[in-house]
């Protein structure tokens, strides 16, 4: 359990610290002598997203602050990491290929430093600009945002900050079994098909994965492990389908191992009875 006590407890979604910015009167471009360092997205994994649900990555940085601020008064200032692509500021101001915390909270390491903790907010919806293009799988940077507030709430100072991490967004993959006929004579062949497909962010579905390596894996009744048995390459429209001789009892499935833009995936199992 975390220890120290807590200074701040912020709910903002994606977008919403931009869409404040806009509102905000102009405020000074000075260096705000926040410092925002020890940033570490999703366990340092890359981050998967299909085409409904929403993703929520862990994330966690430490805070410090300039003199005159104190972790006491959380309302005096506000520091936190972003996801963008491009131009910083653009994205930042518009909500345009930005993602943001979905919600953090700060806990006192003193009275000028905090570490904070919480997640990122990733909607696929198309009503969201967060993944709605597929060139959208890649590597985002890493942003900084940074504000102080005078005594009576205003906008003191502002600025953003690039870093050199990045953070990897993949299309989800799915990939199916079915083992046949069932039962089946010892010595005799089985055929494994499947299809292996992956989220398209533009369409909000998923499409055959066409040209890819998938490994078939056997774990025989009675054991806890999945071996290796062949590697098949994806047809045109992500069909799967070998066959293999049918030897004991057991469970047939595929894994997908992914690449730089699409995550893995691993089939269900299909029992095979042999006799």
């Amino acid at each position: 359990m975390r220890t120290g006590r807590r200074t701040a407890a912020v709910a903002m979604l994606a977008g919403a610290f931009a869409l404040s910015l806009l509102n905000a009167p102009a405020a000074q471009a000075a260096d705000t002598g926040i410092t925002v360092s020890g940033i570490v997205v999703n366990k340092g994994k890359s981050i998967v997203v299909g085409t409904t649900k929403v993703v929520e990555p862990s994330l966690a940085f430490h805070i410090a602050l300039p003199a005159g601020y104190t972790t006491a008064d959380p309302f005096r200032y506000d520091a936190h990491p972003f996801f963008y692509r491009g131009d910083i500021k653009q994205a930042a101001r518009t909500g345009e290929n930005y993602i943001g915390p979905g919600g953090y909270t700060c806990y006192e390491d003193g009275a000028k430093k905090a570490d904070c903790e919480g997640s990122l907010y990733i909607d696929p919806h198309p009503s969201r600009d967060h993944v709605d293009s597929n060139s959208d799988a890649t590597q985002w940077k890493v942003g900084v945002a940074l504000r102080l507030f005078k005594a009576d709430g205003g906008l003191k100072a502002e600025e953003y900050e690039t870093r050199s991490a990045t953070v990897r967004l993949k299309r989800a993959a799915k990939v199916t079994v079915n083992a046949s006929p069932e039962p089946v004579t010892k010595g005799k062949k089985i055929t494994v098909t499947g299809k292996l497909t992956r989220a398209n962010w533009e369409t909000k579905k998923y499409g055959g994965y066409g040209g890819r390596s998938v490994e078939l894996q056997f774990r025989e009744t009675g054991t806890d492990t999945f071996k290796a048995v062949k590697k098949v390459t994806t047809s045109s429209t992500g069909a799967l389908s070998t066959t293999v001789t049918a030897t004991v009892d057991g469970t047939w499935r595929w894994v997908y191992r992914g690449n730089d833009t699409t995550g893995a995936a691993t089939s269900g199992g299909d029992h095979i009875d042999v006799r």
